[in-house]
């Protein structure tokens, strides 16, 4: 059975712990639905890419159309909060 939203937030909030874990960031709260890739956690866009890849192998799917969610109107993305990638890999799965 498919991971549901919810259940996708929680499995990205730990990743994503992992990930940050060695940077030097000033965020210090619980990782939640609105928490920001770059606002909060102070990402680059390399780091989008790694963090993309890492999701792909969590949820053991390769090629999710990530540029669906990473791309608006032929631009990038400002940010991205943890909700809007769970909702993302919800309907991709």
């Amino acid at each position: 059975m498919p991971a549901s939203s919810d259940q996708l937030v929680g499995q990205l909030s730990e990743l994503l712990k992992d990930f940050t874990q060695d940077w030097d960031n000033e965020y210090e709260g619980e990782m939640t639905r609105d928490t920001r890739l770059l606002g909060d956690l102070g990402f680059e866009s390399i780091d989008i890419i790694q963090l993309v890849v890492a999701i792909e192998q969590m949820v053991k799917k390769s090629k999710l159309p990530f540029n669906e969610l990473l791309m608006r109107d032929g631009r990038y993305v400002d940010d991205l909060s943890i909700g809007q990638i769970a909702d993302f890999v919800a309907t991709k799965l």
